[in-house]
C-alpha cells in the first residue's frame, strides 16, 4: 500500500504512561493522557475516540470504540533524555546516545553569561530554572527600566533570552539569540536550542508573551529521513517548530504558527492542497502552555480544542493519504515538579482507505515514523537512521 500524501501530527507532550525505564529519570508513575482524563470529567474528545485513542490506552470516563478507525500502537523512546529535539530526531530516525546538556541546578557557568554580557552590552539577571511567566513577573521590570537582558533555562536544554518587543525590539532580540546560539556550540556549554521570548507590556500586571518565539536549535546530527525524502524531489511541509527543531534541514517549505489551533487550521489548509510527500505539524501549545505550567485544565480544553480541528481534517483526507498522530514526550501536569516526563508515546494511523484496523503492538523506538514514511515513497533510509517500518502491517 502505497499513499501520495503522508500527514504526521506531533501533539507535543502528550505521554501515555512512564516508560520501562522511567524511574531513572524520577518520572515512575507518570501519566500524562490518562492522568488528564481523571482530573478532566467531562473530557470529550469523540475524533480521537473514534481513531482508538482508548482502545490504545485506558482513560477514565471515556469508553474504547468496538470497532477503532485507526490502527494503533504504543511507542518508546530509544535515545537518551525526553525532550523536544531528542523526540523528533528519533521520529525522523537519528539516534541520541547522549542527552543534552542543562543547566536547571546552578544556571549557566560565570563564564558564559559575562562574555554574552560583553558580546550584547547589556547585564544579565534571571540566570535560572523558572517559569517563562513568572520570571517575567520578577524581572520584566528591572529589565525594561535597566536595559537588562532576562537569561533564564528549564529543565529541558535552552537558553532563554526575555526581550520586550515594545523597548528593545525583535530584531534586537533576535541578534541576541544568535550571538547565544554561537557562543553555546562550544562543547561544555552545548544546550539545544537558544529560544527567543519576546512579550510586551510595560508592568508585571500586564506583560504577555506574543507569538513571535523564535528557536535557535542545534543541527540534526544526520541525515534523517526528512534530508532522503528532499533528496527524492518529494515535498517536506513543516508546520510549526518543527523548521526550528531541524534547523531547516530536509525541509521544502514551512510555516510559523501562533498557536496549536493556528497550527491544525494550517494543516487543514495544506490537506487542500495537491502535493506528493510528507506534511510534519508540530503542536507546541500543549506542552508550553499547560504541561509546563501544570494546568490540567487547560490541557484539556487544549485536547478538546483539537479534536474538533481534527474531525474537520478526516474529512478532508483523501483515499490516497496517510495520518500519523503520535508525541514526543509526556508532560504529566499533576506530575511533580515542571519538567518533561520519560513516557511511551501513542501512534495512530488512519487513513480512508483502511478496510481494516488494529492494534500494531509496541515498538522500542519512535523511529516508526520516519521509517513508514520512507518505506511509503520507496525512499532508502539514511545511514545509521534506526526504525522499522509498519506500512505492511496496516
Amino acid at each position: 500500500m502505497n499513499f501520495k500524501r503522508i500527514f504526521v501530527i506531533v501533539i507535543d507532550s502528550l505521554g501515555i504512561g512512564a516508560m520501562r525505564d522511567a524511574e531513572k529519570y524520577g518520572d515512575a508513575g507518570a501519566d500524562t493522557l490518562g492522568h488528564i482524563a481523571e482530573h478532566c470529567p467531562r473530557l470529550a474528545i469523540p475524533a480521537l475516540q473514534k481513531l482508538g485513542l482508548a482502545n490504545l490506552h485506558r482513560l477514565s470516563g471515556i469508553p474504547p470504540v468496538e470497532k477503532p478507525a485507526a490502527s494503533f500502537m504504543r511507542l518508546n523512546e530509544k535515545s537518551a533524555g525526553k525532550d523536544t529535539m531528542t523526540g523528533h530526531w528519533e521520529m525522523m530516525g537519528l539516534y541520541v546516545d547522549k542527552p543534552f546538556r542543562t543547566f536547571s541546578e546552578h544556571g549557566f557557568p560565570p563564564e558564559l553569561i559575562a562574555e554574552l554580557e560583553r558580546r550584547t552590552g547589556r547585564r544579565i539577571i534571571g540566570n535560572k530554572s523558572a517559569s517563562g511567566t513568572e520570571i517575567l513577573k520578577e524581572l520584566g521590570e528591572e529589565e525594561i527600566r535597566h536595559n537588562c537582558l532576562i537569561v533564564y533555562t528549564s529543565a529541558d536544554s535552552v537558553l532563554q533570552i526575555c526581550g520586550n518587543e515594545e523597548t528593545m525590539g525583535l530584531e534586537t532580540l533576535y541578534r541576541y539569540c544568535e550571538i547565544a546560539r554561537e557562543l553555546t556550540l562550544r562543547e561544555d556549554w552545548r544546550v539545544g536550542r537558544v529560544i527567543a521570548r519576546p512579550y510586551v507590556g510595560k508592568s508585571r500586571e500586564e506583560f504577555r508573551r506574543t507569538a513571535n518565539r523564535r528557536d535557535y536549535a542545534l543541527k540534526p546530527s544526520g541525515r534523517t529521513v526528512l534530508d532522503a525524502l528532499k533528496s527524492a524531489g518529494l515535498d517536506v511541509l513543516a508546520v510549526g517548530k518543527i523548521q526550528d527543531i531541524f534547523s531547516g534541514q530536509g525541509i521544502t517549505e514551512a510555516w510559523h504558527s501562533e498557536s496549536s489551533v493556528h497550527g491544525m487550521e494550517q494543516t487543514m489548509e495544506l490537506a487542500g492542497r495537491d502535493f506528493c510527500g510528507l506534511c510534519f505539524t508540530n503542536l507546541v501549545d500543549f506542552d508550553a502552555l499547560w504541561g509546563h505550567r501544570r494546568d490540567v485544565q487547560g490541557y484539556g480544553k487544549e485536547l478538546e480544542r483539537f479534536d474538533r480541528r481534527l474531525s474537520g481534517l478526516l474529512k478532508l483526507l483523501k483515499e490516497d493519504d496517510l495520518l500519523m498522530i503520535t508525541a514526543d514526550h509526556g508532560n504529566d501536569p499533576v506530575f511533580r515538579g515542571t519538567d518533561h516526563t520519560r513516557e511511551q508515546t501513542p501512534l495512530l494511523l488512519y487513513s480512508p482507505s483502511l478496510k481494516q484496523t488494529k492494534n500494531l503492538g509496541e515498538s522500542d523506538t519512535f523511529a516508526v515514523v520516519g521509517a513508514t514514511a520512507a518505506d511509503n515513497f520507496r525512499v532508502p533510509m539514511p545511514e545509521q537512521a534506526i526504525g522499522t517500518s509498519v506500512l505492511r502491517s496496516l
